[in-house]
């Protein structure tokens, strides 16, 4: 194979940024993101003129930029958010997938399903309410997600005729929150959706602030150290075994980098076997690189034959992660019916799949108020809990606050086969 010389830095998805919006209901989220799209040119025409069409049969006076988003009959109709709604765009600087997210508490499992991926958290405040319970509860799960950066975009400031005392005012309200969860990057820009002020071009109404308007922002936020670069991690996900007679002896593990950089000569572990061994080639479509990073996908071929299928981990020989079968997560629960404590659920953490067993419920957190409760071991749809389990083999994990692939975890029901907890490994 040939030698790739350029994987550098930024390389691949390095230059995409995954975001998520949330907000109290009204705040104007779908109308932030249809003026996102319509003011940086990334609607086609024909969107455009159903956008026209859409609103005058809604008999509004104005194009609603918050049906681009808001695509189900219900959203429509009642002018809010249900589903969790992706929308694609680039500019010349960066492409950007966003995950707009309904700001009901009903629909908590929705936000966290759309914000499981983000870099960045976009939280709306309504300029004329400040901040709610809501903004503390979107905030705690951008926290809990383990969201590296996080936008507050105080909304409808042209109804508060730009004040900087209500801006100013708002930050303050809001740093106690900023504290409580540790949350370390986190912006203000004072918008108004509806206008378009300081969404994609600067504001001539409020000369007062100094900072970026919010496609500045997105377009120039440093996502490049979100990822852990430090601890090689490399789950399986399949054997490559070329059936052509230049590869005869070829021998691939394909998988998705989930930490770490990898390289020829690399002295590395398979795990659960303990086998220690070197990276002979770290190979793509195109040839060999010279090195790899997250999120690259690979395939890496060893010195050693070892028995090695889905499921796996190829790690540092010299770190290896977290072993152990009882384990503390914090849960979002995603099913319709209760969890069952005792309960025998399926788990999916990396490329493996085994079951557990519920062991306890340590406290529940008020969604609201931040708050845990003891003592109730009842967990139900868009609860949030921290809860301990047992698998019936080991795994090998990492901490969610340092790697948010080997630290999440996926609780299935084995009678439907749904999704039914949202893990985090504490």
């Amino acid at each position: 194979m040939t030698t790739d010389t350029n994987p550098a830095p930024g390389y691949l998805d390095m230059k995409l940024l995954r975001f998520t919006t949330a907000g109290s209901v009204d705040d104007g989220k779908s109308t932030l993101i249809g003026r996102l799209l319509f003011d940086s040119k990334a609607i086609f025409e024909d969107q455009m003129e159903a956008l026209e069409t859409a609103s005058t049969n809604r008999g509004e006076e104005q194009v609603n930029l918050a049906l681009l988003t808001d695509g189900l009959r219900a959203e429509r109709e009642q002018g809010i958010t249900i589903d969790v709604a992706y929308r694609y765009f680039a500019t010349p600087k960066r492409k950007f997938i966003i995950a707009d997210t309904p700001g009901h508490v009903q629909y908590t499992r929705n936000m966290v399903t759309g914000a499981s991926t983000a870099s960045l958290a976009l939280i709306l405040i309504d300029a004329r309410q400040g901040v709610l319970e809501q903004t503390k509860r979107h905030a705690y799960i951008a926290s809990l997600l383990g969201i590296p950066h996080v936008a507050i975009c105080i909304n409808k400031m042209d109804l508060v005729e730009y004040s900087k005392e209500v801006y100013d005012g708002i930050l303050k309200q809001f740093e106690p929150v900023r504290k409580m969860l540790n949350i370390k990057d986190v912006r203000f820009i004072p918008i108004s959706a509806l206008k378009g002020d300081n969404v994609v071009d600067r504001s001539d109404s409020m000369d007062w602030y100094d900072g970026p308007a919010l496609l500045e922002l997105l377009e120039t936020i440093d996502i490049t150290s979100d990822a852990d670069f430090i601890n090689k991690r490399f789950p399986v996900q399949y054997v490559i075994r070329p059936q052509r007679e230049e590869y005869h002896d070829y021998r691939g593990y394909a998988g998705r980098i989930a930490g770490g950089v990898f390289k020829p000569n690399d002295r590395v572990t398979v795990l659960p076997g303990g086998q220690t061994t070197t990276v002979k080639s770290v190979d793509v479509m195109n040839g060999e690189l010279k090195e790899a990073f997250p999120p690259q996908s690979v395939a890496l071929s060893l010195a050693d034959d070892i028995d090695i299928s889905r499921g796996y981990m190829i790690v540092d020989a010299e770190n290896l992660p977290t072993s152990g079968q009882e384990i503390d997560l914090m849960v979002c629960w995603l099913g319709e019916q209760p969890m069952v404590m005792g309960g025998k659920y399926t788990i999916r953490h990396t490329t493996a799949e085994l079951r557990c067993v519920i062991r306890d419920v340590k406290y529940k957190v008020n969604i609201n108020t931040l708050e845990e409760l003891d003592g109730d071991k009842s967990v139900v749809l868009n609860e949030i809990a921290r809860i301990s389990i047992k698998t019936t083999r080991p795994i090998y994990y990492d901490t969610y606050k340092s790697n948010r692939i080997t630290g999440s975890i996926s609780i299935i029901d084995e009678a439907t086969n749904n999704t039914v907890g949202a893990g985090m490994i504490i």
